[in-house]
């Protein structure tokens, strides 16, 4: 994750991205050349603006929603957005809105699914991705000597999965901790997103590493936990770590 989204003009390959904006969501879809992009794009927008309206009227009758970094309970009539978040909120032992950004992506990429062959959805680092291609995600961690020089190789047999990733130092999500980076991957990119959180919230110094890795895997569903702080990194699970072309 970068302030002003310039990991973008990294993406390539087989894919076309359309970048999807309402307010602060700020969506990079990924999808073949072949498709209609312009009746896809008009009923993205549409998507969007239905998952944000039910969210905002949600939070209007559940401020604490929006606010708690703890496991929150819903209310009865919490439209489906909502419990996702707050279902892999609780597994991770954060607040809600620590899994809006995977949610929306995973939403969005659901969606799509069934129209589309192979589809990439990226939503402020948070990414769901589905189709029958190996894809390479880059790592990005600021100013950290890992960036842009690693990527997780991630096999079409994996897919789908989500990647979500955390930072400390990058983004303006807010984090406890200190890391560079904390990725990580499930099958739920809303319950990826909650655990790289929880799992960026504490690492406050390269000792940390190790022990946040320990939590994080404990969560049911998480399959694979990535995280960097200064010239340390530490990996667990379905984590195949490449080295991009020009480095190492």
């Amino acid at each position: 994750m970068q302030e002003i989204r310039t990991y973008r003009a990294n993406f390539h390959g087989d894919l076309i991205f359309k970048e999807i904006k309402i307010d602060q969501t700020d969506l990079a879809v990924g999808i073949p050349a072949e498709f209609d992009t312009k009746k896809l794009t008009n009923d993205l927008y549409g998507l969007l603006y239905r998952l944000r309206k039910e969210l905002i009227e949600y939070i209007a009758k559940d401020a604490f929603f929006a606010i708690t970094h703890r496991p929150h309970v819903l209310l009865a009539d919490a439209p489906d957005i909502a419990k996702k978040m707050a279902w892999a909120g609780n597994l991770a032992g954060v607040g809600p809105m620590a899994a809006v950004a995977g949610a929306i992506a995973q939403e969005v990429g659901l969606w799509l699914a069934p129209k589309v062959k192979e589809l990439v959805i990226e939503n402020g680092g948070d990414i769901y991705l589905a189709g029958e291609r190996e894809r390479l995600i880059g790592i990005w961690a600021g100013k950290n000597s890992f960036s842009d020089r690693i990527a997780l190789r991630i096999p079409a047999a994996s897919l789908p999965m989500g990647v979500c990733t955390s930072s400390g130092k990058v983004g303006p999500s807010f984090s406890y901790g200190k890391a560079d980076a904390a990725v990580v991957l499930a099958k739920d990119a809303a319950l990826a997103d909650a655990t790289a959180t929880m799992t960026g919230n504490l690492i406050k110094t390269e000792e940390d590493l190790l022990a946040a890795i320990e939590v994080a895997k404990k969560i049911p569903g998480i399959l694979g936990v990535l995280a960097i702080i200064n010239k340390k990194m530490a990996a667990w699970g379905e984590m195949e770590l490449v080295s991009l072309p020009g480095h190492f």
